[in-house]
């Protein structure tokens, strides 16, 4: 006898809220279209960033490491 699987819930990473990781819902891992195209314009207008592996920590960018004698 086949059960249905229950689609597994996770945390919207949006709102962390619930949202259904299955078929189902078309925005997931987000819990709504909404959430999904927040987090899209948040990437979109650059409020989050991937950095570069060749740039430096900040501290060294401001020229703020001890000298080395």
């Amino acid at each position: 006898m086949n059960l249905p699987i229950k689609p597994r819930i996770v945390r919207c990473p949006r709102c962390g809220g619930p949202s259904e990781y299955g078929p189902d819902n078309a925005s997931r891992p987000f819990c709504s279209e909404r959430c999904k195209n927040h987090d899209f314009g948040a990437w979109a207008s650059e409020s989050y960033r991937v950095g570069n592996a060749g740039d430096p920590p900040s501290d060294e960018a401001e020229g703020d490491l001890p000298a080395h004698h």
